[in-house]
């Protein structure tokens, strides 16, 4: 009769319920950092360069869009600052060319001398008031004639003048700044025609004086 030996015949207990594959050790399951890994050696910077690249290039676009909106701004301001102006100054010639006969009626009192006691202090003190508003008067005798602030009404000839010349002013003209409200109104003359200019004749007269020409 043989004799068994304990031990070689026994097989290790396993749990009930458990299949022979559960015994053995499995593999441990990768972590989620490897997971999301991609696979390869990709260099992280290139990612953050290419977002940064874009943001570089909208951040120029708005930056420049803001200069647009900032200069469209300027001309607006500045227009519209030009036009205040403008209309401002329209209003004023507008009112101050309703005034203008009674200008004409204060230096036809001064020329006659008429221009005396309440009538001269109410006189003055409205030439004091349009020339705040910015009223000039212009328009002298003797000036050389300009058709762009004058307006000739009388015409003549006369041997003592070299060019069109405004000898009386009939109404003086008035402007605001550059424009103007009324041009003066003057009796012009001309030089007579044929006639030697007055410089032409003082000229030839010196050379008469001198003895002529001398001969070499």
């Amino acid at each position: 009769m043989t004799e068994e030996t304990p031990g070689f015949d026994e097989k290790p207990d396993v749990p009930s319920g458990a299949t022979p594959d559960d015994a053995e050790p499995k593999a441990a399951a990768p972590s989620e950092e490897e997971a999301a890994a991609p696979a390869g050696d990709t260099d992280p910077t290139v990612g953050l360069t290419a977002q940064l690249d874009q943001v570089r290039t909208a951040l120029a676009e708005r930056t420049a869009d803001l200069q647009r909106l900032q200069a469209e701004y300027q001309n607006y301001r500045r227009r519209v600052e030009r036009d205040r102006v403008t209309v401002k100054e329209i209003a004023v010639a507008n009112l101050l060319s309703e005034i203008l006969p009674v200008l004409d009626d204060v230096g036809r009192a001064r020329e006659h001398g008429e221009l005396v006691g309440g009538f001269k202090s109410v006189a003055e003190s409205l030439e004091t008031v349009v020339a705040k508003l910015g009223l000039q008067q212009f328009g002298k005798e003797g000036e050389p004639f300009d058709p762009t602030i004058h307006e000739a009404l009388m015409h003549s000839y006369a041997p003592d003048v070299t060019e069109t010349t405004c000898v009386a002013i009939l109404q003086p003209g008035y402007r605001i700044g550059e424009r103007t409200i009324r041009p003066a109104r003057v009796a012009v003359a001309e030089p007579q025609p044929g006639a030697t200019p007055a410089a032409a004749k003082e000229e030839k007269t010196d050379d008469e004086e001198s003895g002529g020409t001398e001969e070499v």
